[in-house]
């Protein structure tokens, strides 16, 4: 009888700058076209590839797992099939994936002025405001978990920063929201290019903020 063949595994991809400089190497991990954005779209937690593939509009699917497995072999995300009832597999980052979020950020910040007219082609999820409001959030001196509303949809950010194990921001209504403001994009586009700050919005009534705690009430200026 003949041997069975075992399928051959997929070897890392050698492509490289082949330049002896930490931007080089950096580059070589996430340098490809959707790397960043599939990184920002786990920043935001756990998520089944579908979802992945859902709001990253333009990808291909053969793309998307490409990407993937790249990320999963440079030790950027790990994959997990989740406990029943779920019994879905999840793609998540590892630490060295979630040291990221700076690079993300400063992109948002840098970006931002980019963003003065949305073009007709544009697609648009309410969660991508979340790293360019995370810098207007900064000011209060409590933390905690802020829901926020745009016209697009709803997303959470956790002001004050984030403890070791805690979702910096996430698609969607929070949980527990320790406070919750209502805004417009264009609203939440000055914050991130710097020309509003969040207490001049709150104060100008361009940004409503609900809640009891200390923290709503820190964003109130209260």
């Amino acid at each position: 009888m003949p041997r069975q063949q075992q399928p051959a595994t997929r070897p890392v991809r050698r492509r490289s700058y082949d330049q002896f400089c930490a931007t080089a190497r950096a580059l070589d991990s996430v340098g490809d076209r959707w790397t960043l954005l599939i990184v920002r779209e786990l920043l935001a937690g756990p998520r089944r590839y579908t979802d992945l593939h859902a709001d990253l509009p333009g990808v291909s699917t053969d793309v998307l797992a490409s990407r993937l497995r790249d990320m999963e072999q440079n030790g950027l995300a790990t994959r997990r099939r989740l406990p029943p009832p779920a019994a879905a597999s999840v793609y998540e980052l590892t630490e060295r994936g979630h040291g990221l979020m700076p690079v993300l950020a400063a992109l948002a910040e840098w970006g931002a002025p980019a963003l003065a007219e949305r073009r007709p082609t544009d697609a648009v999820r309410a969660h991508w405001f979340a790293l360019p409001l995370l810098r207007a959030l900064d000011g209060p001196a409590c933390s905690g978990v802020v829901e926020v509303h745009l016209d697009e949809g709803e997303f959470h950010v956790r002001a004050g920063g984030a403890q070791d194990g805690e979702t910096v921001y996430g698609d969607g209504p929070a949980d527990r929201a320790d406070a919750r403001i209502a805004l417009d994009v264009e609203v939440c586009l000055e914050l991130a290019r710097g020309g509003l700050t969040l207490a001049e919005a709150v104060e100008g009534g361009r940004v409503e903020v609900s809640g009891d705690g200390p923290l709503a009430a820190a964003l109130r200026g209260e």
